[in-house]
């Protein structure tokens, strides 16, 4: 790897000590949390996803759902290059309070197992 990469993307430095990357058998969600963006705007929220660290880049599902369960929202994350990501999804039509949960899959499409997260939140 030349020295501009690892400045960028330390978590793929095989030289970082403390990181150890895993195989896909190992690999979890290990934080999953959200907050909110309230303005006068429609509802979003800002969603960060923690995974161990990595041998190969896997995908990760999330799912926002209203109290009724039905979906609102959701966004898919294909081999992403770090292990922390952090995002924004946009609440579709007006609601701007309730109830709602954030499901989060991290998977390999190989793979028949995956880590399922679920955070339920009020607003």
């Amino acid at each position: 790897m030349s020295d501009n990469f690892e400045f960028f993307f330390p978590d793929l430095d095989p030289n970082n000590s403390g990181i150890i990357p895993l195989p896909p058998a190992d690999m979890k969600l290990i934080n999953l949390s959200i907050e909110p963006v309230i303005d006068e705007g429609p509802l979003r929220i800002r969603v960060l996803i923690e995974t161990t660290p990595f041998q190969i880049r896997p995908y990760i599902e999330v799912n926002l759902l209203d109290g009724a369960g039905d979906e609102i929202a959701s966004a898919s994350i294909i081999e992403p290059m770090q292990r922390k990501n952090v995002f924004t999804m946009h609440i579709k039509g007006g609601q701007k309070t309730g109830k709602f949960m954030l499901q989060a899959r991290l998977y390999y499409p190989e793979k028949v197992d995956s880590d399922l997260r679920e955070l339920t939140f009020e607003i």
